[in-house]
């Protein structure tokens, strides 16, 4: 029993969100939660969970993520009622998208005054409310969501609010928190200490015809892009696919580290290369394979699905062929999975340990060609994207963990940045732009002793709230640094009317809409304003030197901003370059 009755609604959520095993909260200042600061301030409460101001709503959803992503853990997150929700949007539906659990609180009002208490102030009347209140305006941007009508559920609906967060498949939800209820006295405690319900594994039967596909197949490939979220997960796939002597590619849209990135069956970032001859394709936790989705790039292959949530119910469409689907949680379903196919397949088969040594050797060219292809641009300025990446690979330290926030930079990022381990690559963009600061310090939060860098484009970060993102680093001591790869634009508008207009105006005229950012900015001095180190560089040699200086800056607690000027994106011909 989680006892409850006789306090404050503040009092209570904080209560119950220890009690949930939640230790941190990520906020965005809002005048309803005057009540929850002074909770905050009671002295000689055990467990009560950490409190993160981040002065905006993107900031505490994506700090949200980055800690969830890079722990387990689920986080919680307050903001300011209706325009403060309005706010987090973007990035509650990219948790979503992503299946990151956080529980994201709101306040609102329902009695305007009118009701016996403390007033909660004219402005609820005149500026902040709207029609149904802040759980309907983002319902369709999160998993779950309620506005609480009646104190008697309150503490209960917390606890629930948690538990459906990490339920699978995992993801957001949302709960306002009328501010009359956050003063006044519950009358229930929360009833036993549920925790949260473990993740199921995927059927047995399924997994017994899963190992029995993959064990008969005679050219099977696996396609993942979050399968990496925990070690055990990685390591279980790379036994299996050694095991097979199995080819297992990423997508460009991955968004952790699934596969050892030099191990000789990883496979690269285009599927296609390997799916046309495939006769058996694993599709492990995967949103877009290939595209279009009815088009299986191999006819006569069959196509296994698992995931915890395989058939993406959050999204409008998915027409991808499924001759087996398996809902499950990754890490027990895989190690379920290792375990039949070892009744099936014997190590010592000379034929699939054959296969595996060729595609090692195919695999081993194709990084070599990566890394040739780089050092031939050590002289080329401006500078390209693949000697920026390769540089910043090579320099970055051995513990060090990554978000990308990049776009078109982001197969660099991928073929470069190799020596990563499994647990230290996080997408910061997969559901948005928006978030790649913000989840960058939320892994540092988690991970204050380790090195934290955040790739990012210069479009990328002007979507950003980044004054916001590098305050939070400043207050509460959380400095991670900054690699700006800026080509002045976006190059995504750009790549794409050549497509459709090969012959257009546009191309003929080298006149492009919406591409510039110009005049551009100096972005080194934004991040000196918060005590930080900002530094320009425009030679390709200094590129290491830089962030060398962005690391020992960051070891010594400031904050580190390195904008690294590429070609600019309107002396970018072909589709794709940069």
């Amino acid at each position: 029993m989680i006892e409850t009755k006789g306090l404050t609604g503040a009092q209570t959520l904080l209560r119950v969100l220890g009690k949930m095993g939640v230790e941190k909260i990520f906020a965005s200042p809002g005048s309803e939660w005057s009540p929850v600061w002074e909770a905050l301030a009671e002295p000689g409460v055990e467990g009560m969970p950490a409190y993160l101001s981040t002065r905006h709503e993107e900031v505490a959803v994506g700090m949200a993520s980055g800690y969830a992503k890079s722990t387990g853990k689920l986080p919680a997150v307050m903001i300011h009622t209706t325009v403060g929700s309005l706010h987090a949007t973007m990035a509650m539906r990219a948790a979503r998208h992503e299946q990151v659990p956080m529980v994201v609180f709101s306040g609102e009002s329902i009695g305007f005054g009118e009701d016996e208490g403390p007033d909660v102030g004219g402005q609820w009347l005149s500026h902040l409310s709207d029609m149904g209140g802040p759980a309907k305006l983002v319902d369709h941007t999160v998993k779950w969501s309620f506005g609480v009508n009646t104190k008697s559920i309150l503490p209960a609906t917390i606890q629930r609010a948690c538990q459906l967060a990490m339920a699978g498949p995992r993801g957001p939800v949302f709960v306002s928190l009328p501010m009359e209820y956050l003063f006044d006295k519950m009358i229930k405690d929360v009833p036993g200490d549920r925790g949260f319900a473990p993740g199921a594994t995927a059927d047995p039967k399924g997994i017994e015809e899963l190992a029995d596909m993959l064990a008969g197949a005679d050219n099977p490939v696996v396609v993942t892009e979050d399968a990496g979220r925990t070690e055990k997960s990685v390591a279980c796939l790379v036994e299996i696919a050694e095991l097979l002597g199995m080819t297992v590619c990423e997508t460009r849209s991955t968004g952790s580290l699934n596969f050892p990135r030099t191990h000789p069956l990883h496979g690269g970032y285009d599927p296609k290369e390997y799916l046309s001859g495939a006769d058996v394709i694993f599709l492990l936790s995967v949103i877009a394979p290939w595209h279009p989705a009815s088009k299986t790039p191999s006819k006569n292959a069959k196509i296994a699905l698992l995931d915890e949530n395989p058939l993406r119910i959050e999204m409008p469409y998915y027409g991808f062929q499924t001759d087996l689907c398996l809902t499950g949680e990754i890490e027990s379903s895989l190690e379920h999975l290792l375990a039949a196919l070892k009744k099936r397949v014997s190590a010592s088969d000379s034929s699939r340990r054959q296969r595996a040594e060729q595609l090692g050797k195919t695999n081993e060219t194709r990084r070599k060609q990566w890394r040739e292809d780089a050092k031939a641009l050590a002289n080329t300025k401006p500078m390209d994207t693949r000697w920026v990446a390769h540089e910043a690979s090579q320099v970055l330290p051995a513990d060090v963990m990554l978000v990308e926030e990049t776009i078109t930079h982001r197969l660099a990022v991928h073929r470069y940045f190799d020596n990563l381990k499994p647990g230290s690559f996080f997408a910061g963009c997969i559901g948005g732009l928006g978030t790649g600061l913000s989840t960058a310090l939320g892994v540092k939060a988690a991970n204050p002793k380790r090195p934290v860098v955040c790739l990012i484009g210069d479009g990328s970060f002007n979507y950003d709230p980044a004054p916001a993102a590098f305050g939070a680093a400043q207050e509460h001591n959380l400095p991670f640094l900054t690699i700006m790869f800026n080509n002045e634009g976006y190059l995504s508008q750009k790549s794409g009317v050549p497509k459709y207009y090969p012959d257009g105006w546009a191309v003929k005229s080298n006149n492009f809409s919406g591409l510039h950012i110009a005049p551009c900015p100096d972005y080194a001095q934004i991040v000196k304003a918060f005590d930080g180190y900002g530094e320009k560089v425009e030679e390709p040699g200094e590129v290491r030197k830089a962030i060398e200086r962005g690391l020992r800056a960051v070891a010594g607690g400031q904050v580190a901003l390195i904008d690294i000027r590429l070609k600019p994106v309107e002396q970018i011909i072909e589709r794709g370059e940069g």
